[in-house]
């Protein structure tokens, strides 16, 4: 009889009991709860409970029942967070509001219990259009940089990100956005404007970046990311400053990349474009078939303006650098419905733009989501140069009430229930009234979006696994189902 050697014996025991774990992690969870949350035109249904249903065994749907289908084996893309800029504006608002107000309005966004659980944040570097005046952080001309100080922030929004923070339960990702190098950089003198970012003064502004983010994080402020410009193909009449995607890829490999390695910050999420989707491709293969600049970049940010042209929004340009570029990230930096009108402000339409919009993004690969302002006055401001907007929570400062908009709830379908870590997974609907995006959070439980912008009630059975449960999406609504 042969003797088996015992190393021989282990290492078979090894690999079967591998397998075994393997087969266990692979197995299909068994779901079978859908607790639905609805906000609907017409109804008091705001991120409302509204059913809690079994799932039952379902073969075969007919081309006749209406489904959602869901495959929770197919995963793709991590989510870093979902949340909204806080910029001077909102700061200067929310310090006008009495102290009930201030706690509402933190623990709307940032409470995952009370609120909505906001767990991204973005802000601005120097001013912007959503500051009350414009300004930058050094003396004219100190090239060395050896007067900056960030203390025009520490009246109104540092006290704000770290309330939010602290709601939040700790660290959420903060990342800045410049508008505009101080004016004596640029070849117009000015911060408004557009105009370029002087050669000279490349390097200055690249440490720049370096000294805000250390002053932040000095005072407590933990720094995620950084955008290299806000807006770069946009001459505007408030803060902006113009970079073509070569200009953009070079100033990142020859100055801000390196910049940021050697002064110890190459751990922060370095973000290019952070402007429209129309012209997105161009830009993201200009900077990312560059290994110089690419070797710095984790990846491009968008807003949803694009429309301004009469266009659609353009979700096929996500697409097309997603699967150009897949090792790199999609990241929605900014959007709000412009133009504000108080009278507007119960719009259904402003809502629906958020949800329409958030499904196709993170369809299209999107890791984060970026709300514009968290929080405007009675006017759509402060803004310097009157470029009023909606936010999803205006606050009335004669009155110290806050008006939530429907953007706030459809936002909040998202951001209450879709955690950090949270893997995209495989979904389908058979009709094209509805709209649906869902996700595996990392507690396993699926977080299915469904998006109804008809004036038709429909039913439909959400299908998983040979499982069914029935449900029906309400004219204009958003549901989140929650399946465990």
């Amino acid at each position: 009889m042969t003797k088996i050697p015992v190393p021989f014996l282990i290492l078979v025991t090894l690999v079967i009991n591998t397998q075994a774990r393997q087969k266990s992690t692979n197995a299909k969870a068994t779901y079978k709860t859908v607790t639905v949350y609805t906000t609907a035109e017409k109804t008091d249904y705001r991120l409302t409970k509204t059913a809690t249903l079994n799932l039952t065994p379902f073969g075969q749907p007919l081309e006749t029942q209406p489904c959602v289908f869901l495959d929770a084996t197919r995963k793709f893309q991590t989510i870093v967070g979902i949340g909204g800029a806080i910029t001077d504006a909102s700061a200067e608002t929310f310090a006008k509001l009495p102290a009930a107000g201030q706690d509402e309005l933190i623990n709307a966004y940032f409470n995952t219990e009370k609120g909505i659980g906001y767990s991204l944040i973005r802000t601005n570097m120097n001013s912007c259009d959503f500051s009350s005046d414009s300004y930058a952080y050094v003396a004219d001309n100190d090239v060395a940089l050896k007067t900056f100080n960030i203390a025009h922030d520490e009246t109104y929004r540092i006290p704000m990100i770290k309330r939010a923070m602290a709601t939040a339960g700790g660290r959420v990702p903060l990342f800045i956005s410049p508008w505009s190098p101080p004016a004596w950089m640029k070849d117009n003198n000015s911060l408004l404007q557009g105009g370029k970012l002087k050669e000279p003064y490349k390097q200055s502004w690249a440490n720049y970046y370096v000294k805000y983010i250390k002053a932040y994080e000095a005072k407590g402020i933990p720094v995620w990311g950084l955008t290299v410009q806000n807006e770069p193909m946009a001459k505007q009449r408030w803060e902006s400053c113009l970079f073509t995607a070569e200009e953009e890829r070079d100033f990142i490999k020859k100055y801000l990349g390196p910049t940021l390695q050697q002064q110890g910050l190459a751990s922060k999420k370095l973000i290019a474009w952070d402007h429209n989707r129309d012209l997105l491709y161009q830009r993201a293969t200009t900077i990312l078939n560059d290994p110089a600049a690419a070797k710095y970049v984790w990846g491009i940010g968008y807003h949803w303006y694009e429309t301004w042209t009469g266009s659609a929004m353009q979700f096929e340009n996500l697409k097309r650098v997603h699967e150009t570029f897949p090792d790199r990230n999609l990241i929605f930096t900014e959007g709000c419905v412009e133009k504000f009108d108080l009278n507007r402000i119960q719009e259904w339409s402003i809502g629906e733009r958020y949800g329409f919009s958030m499904v196709n993004d993170f369809n299209s690969g999107t890791v984060a989501w970026t709300d514009w302002n968290i929080l405007l006055d009675e006017t759509g401001g402060p803004n310097h140069v009157g470029n009023f907007c909606f936010a999803p929570v205006h606050a009335d400062t004669k009155t110290g009430k806050l008006i939530y908009t429907n953007a706030y709830y459809y936002l909040g379908h998202f951001s209450k229930f879709i955690k950090a870590g949270a893997r995209r997974i495989g979904t389908a609907a058979s009709r094209d009234k509805l709209s649906t995006t869902a996700f595996m959070n990392p507690d396993g439980r699926l977080v299915v979006i469904v998006l109804n912008l008809s004036n038709d009630e429909l039913p439909y059975k959400v299908w998983l696994q040979g499982t069914a449960a029935e449900l029906t999406s309400l004219p204009h609504s958003i549901a989140t189902l929650i399946i465990e």
